[in-house]
């Protein structure tokens, strides 16, 4: 075990400018950018290409997955390390649309194996700011079929069947894998999800790039992808009692739970996982195996498994809680 060195463990965040992004990852989380459509904030990656680098203490430099190779258990939890080996399973994400985002789904584990060996998408948001009257779309406003749908695709009367759901700061949506959905505009998110970039897009809103040039849609791969069949089961109530965990979601890809800290809390992790915590408001000092580190709004850490106790210290922070 090479806890000795293992502390809370901050990283670089990866900014990926996109055609809907705006500018409140840089104004309200005080991300470091001087681009005016940044639309994502890659907290936490894994996906090849993009591995996050750590940017505080002792392992300052390495990547994400250097810790996963030389310490394995140690970060993600034994049984977590037995199912995904040197692979961390979770992609988390702030998001800013200062657009409607195109109109998408994620495929299953299944399918995403088969088609693109990869994981599939399930995830989770939870609104962190949102402009008045500003709305998610998840699922449909009616029961529909791969023929009614497949209708109004072709006649670009899609929005006509899906669910529009007006939303503020605080609100929670589980997306299931086959659930078609986007964040509209003026919504920014915290994003939970599988360790996966594969989005099927139906449906972006005609618009083009600075080229002229239309984005690519997927609708071939889509159809068998989306589950027709899916309850309205997606909105997701929670408590929000002060200095406990509240668990908002719990599926076999990750757990969430909401904390709001007001005094300090003494951790016990008996859970044989990582733990991360996603700061949405205020500031926190999180201690452990001496190491104290500060986590500001915006900000996102990770407490490796092997961290066993640990100390949260606030007046006055909202958090986010994963582990699996």
């Amino acid at each position: 075990m090479n806890n000795e060195t293992l502390y809370p463990i901050k990283f670089t965040p990866i900014l990926k400018e996109k055609i809907w992004g705006g500018q409140k990852l840089r104004e309200i989380l005080n991300k470091n950018s001087e681009s005016s459509n940044i639309g994502e904030s890659w907290e936490i990656s894994d996906v090849e290409g993009d591995t996050s680098i750590v940017s505080n203490g002792l392992l300052k430099g390495k990547s994400l997955k250097d810790l996963l190779l030389k310490f394995k258990g140690d970060i993600l939890g034994e049984k977590n390390h037995e199912v995904f080996g040197d692979k961390f399973p979770l992609l988390i994400k702030f998001i800013d649309a200062k657009q409607d985002l195109s109109i998408q789904l994620h495929p299953n584990d299944e399918i995403a194996a088969k088609r693109h060996n990869s994981f599939g998408k399930t995830e989770m948001w939870y609104v962190v700011q949102a402009d008045e009257n500003s709305n998610l779309i998840v699922g449909f406003n009616q029961k529909v079929t791969p023929e009614i749908y497949l209708k109004h695709l072709k006649e670009k009367t899609l929005t006509e069947i899906l669910n529009f759901d007006k939303v503020s700061e605080g609100d929670t949506y589980f997306i299931e894998v086959g659930r078609v959905h986007t964040i509209g505009a003026g919504v920014m998110v915290a994003e939970i999800q599988q360790t996966s970039d594969i989005t099927y897009r139906v449906y972006d809103w005609d618009r083009v790039d600075d080229e002229g040039n239309k984005r690519e849609l997927h609708n071939d791969l889509a159809i068998d992808a989306i589950d027709f069949d899916m309850p309205d089961n997606f909105r997701v109530n929670y408590s929000k009692e002060e200095n406990i965990s509240n668990e908002m979601v719990s599926c076999p890809y990750f757990n969430t739970s909401y904390l709001k800290v007001t005094e300090t809390l003494d951790k016990l992790n008996n859970k044989d996982s990582f733990f991360i915590y996603m700061c949405t408001s205020g500031e926190v000092e999180i201690e452990a195996n001496g190491f104290t580190e500060t986590v500001a709004k915006g900000e996102t850490i990770l407490l490796p498994a092997a961290l066993k106790s640990y100390q949260i210290r606030s007046k006055n922070a909202t958090l986010l809680e994963v582990y699996v």
